[in-house]
């Protein structure tokens, strides 16, 4: 099975998002101390001039420092990192929630910006942009023919809020150009994917990250699926590589009784520090169910931690990533900054969920993939526990410490032999692309179809899949799909779904089959999806 690098899962990096916690150290030095580290600083500043000044060549003294910043963190933990300018902006903003932009989910077709959906309610929306369209110019930029790479084009489109751009389009439908003048606005960047019924009392919400505006969307979301009187409810933070831990904590508060201990940090010169459930918990007596995988880390395993420590609820899935530790973000005059290790963190218990990483950070990374291997994301019995770091629970149920949230119900990768890679595959961009390329040959039959209309469309039919193999040996994929066909199918008419219904539609025809999904329905009252 061979794979074009351009495609592979999206989601893999999320593995390595960092937790995040503001905070602050207190404590001065010795002088003698003191003084051997200054001495230190002013030789590495010297040495910086001295080859800026005198060194024969030109030389990129910026690229030296970040280098030496790079080495320096190296040595100490694999997530203490140097993050340049240039992604520190992109990456704030994602942790912020929003940007200001003109609001389109696009990407590079052949040479062409093709708008896959303008984001809703947004400016472009407002305006007129609609799926399918091509941005021929952006005021006088031309965009076409010239196959530009994404951050140039964020760079075009993006800009001040309320100021103005002039988009030229070409509208296949209607075989015409067109000219919309769109005034940028904040965009949200959604940190709560949906929020759904799974069945008359469970309730789902998918959480992406934890961000600054995480809290109130789950919080709005929550809200929302107890009118609807739920009983039960489905956390998904699969794939979730963290975020902001007191956002974390914020949302574990809703579950648990005033004074419940949710984690507690021990840092180098502060006091433990225990962090403790409030009275203000909206959902504390409902069952809860929390979904966790391999990619599931930081913030996220925060928050498993709390409701399997406090018999809260029940923990389903697959051993989650293991990173105990918190960071403090410093930021640079020139928009770079550190992200420095300043503390552990404990669930409830007294564990730490942090995996070794002693060996070196390259060997750190690879044992997600030695999981694999070793067979543990097949069979429960494959988790390697530390008998050593065994903890109890209020009621006495055994959890371990030392490499993650082992969860409560196992749930395996998919059962049949291959069919992981196939579905890493169909999680990365590629199946997007390919229900853009199809809509694009006929949009105008598809939006006049109903979602049930839709349903019975797509799944009376092997066309599809048909297409889809064609357009993985297109792309250089040699992948044989033959034995995947149910699987690759839910995943292609999903994101039909979501490219003509939106996200809710998405989710609602993908849990449908979701292994985890289904195991929590058997344990409660209404094991039926809705339709």
């Amino acid at each position: 099975m061979k794979f074009d690098n351009k495609y592979l899962p999206i989601f893999i990096g999320g593995i390595f998002a960092l937790g995040i916690f503001i905070g602050s150290l207190s404590g001065s030095p010795s002088s003698k101390t003191f003084l051997a580290k200054k001495n230190t600083k002013e030789k590495l500043n010297k040495l910086i001039d001295f080859i800026d000044n005198e060194y024969v060549d030109d030389v990129n003294t910026d690229s030296i420092v970040s280098l030496t910043v790079d080495n320096i963190l190296a040595k100490l933990d694999p997530h203490s990192v140097y993050i340049p300018a240039s992604e520190q902006a992109e990456i704030a903003e994602t942790m912020k929630g929003d940007f200001v932009g003109i609001g389109i989910n696009f990407y590079m077709y052949k040479d062409s910006v093709a708008v896959i959906n303008p984001v809703k309610n947004g400016p472009s929306a407002k305006a007129g942009i609609k799926a399918g369209d091509r941005i021929l110019f952006a005021n006088k930029t031309k965009l076409f023919g010239r196959k530009l790479p994404n951050d140039s084009l964020f760079a075009t489109l993006k800009g001040e809020k309320g100021s103005e751009i002039e988009l030229t389009v070409y509208r296949k439908s209607e075989q015409k150009k067109l000219k919309f003048s769109i005034q940028r606005d904040v965009i949200p960047l959604k940190s709560v994917d949906v929020a759904l019924l799974l069945n008359k009392t469970t309730g789902y919400i998918k959480i992406n990250r934890f961000a600054e505006t995480t809290y109130d969307e789950f919080k709005t979301a929550l809200t929302s699926l107890k009118q609807q009187g739920i009983k039960t409810l489905v956390v998904d933070v699969r794939d979730n590589g963290g975020g902001y831990m007191e956002i974390a904590i914020a949302i574990a508060d809703e579950f648990l009784k005033n004074k419940d201990l949710i984690v507690f940090t021990k840092s180098k010169k502060e006091p433990t520090e225990k962090t403790y459930a409030t009275e203000q918990g909206s959902f504390e007596t409902g069952d809860v169910f929390v979904l966790i995988n391999e990619n599931s880390a930081s913030a996220s395993e925060i928050l498993a931690g709390a409701i399997q420590d406090n018999d809260r609820g029940t923990i389903v899935g697959r051993r989650s990533f293991g990173k105990g530790l918190v960071q403090r973000e410093m930021d640079f005059n020139d928009g770079s900054a550190v992200r420095l290790t300043i503390a552990r963190y404990y669930t409830p218990t007294g564990r730490s969920i942090q995996k070794p990483y002693s060996k070196g950070n390259d060997e750190y990374f690879k044992e997600s993939n030695s999981r694999f291997l070793h067979g543990e994301l097949f069979k429960k019995d494959s988790i390697k526990v530390v008998d050593s770091l065994k903890f109890k629970t209020k009621k006495g149920k055994i959890v371990y410490g030392g490499g993650g949230i082992v969860p409560d119900v196992f749930v395996p990768l998919e059962a049949e032999h291959g069919a992981e890679n196939v579905s890493y595959l169909l999680q990365s961009g590629i199946v997007g692309h390919f229900v853009f390329e199809q809509l694009d040959k006929n949009r105008n039959a598809f939006t006049k179809l109903t979602f049930e209309q839709f349903s019975e469309k797509v799944n009376a039919t092997d066309a599809y899949f048909i297409s889809f193999q064609k357009y993985l040996f297109q792309n250089g994929l040699e992948v044989d799909l033959s034995n995947y066909k149910l699987l690759v199918k839910r995943f292609v008419n999903a994101e039909f779904a979501r490219q003509l219904y939106g996200d809710k539609k998405f989710y609602e025809l993908m849990l449908k089959e979701d292994p985890m999904v289904k195991e929590v329905l058997k344990r409660s009252s209404r094991p039926q999806l809705t339709k």
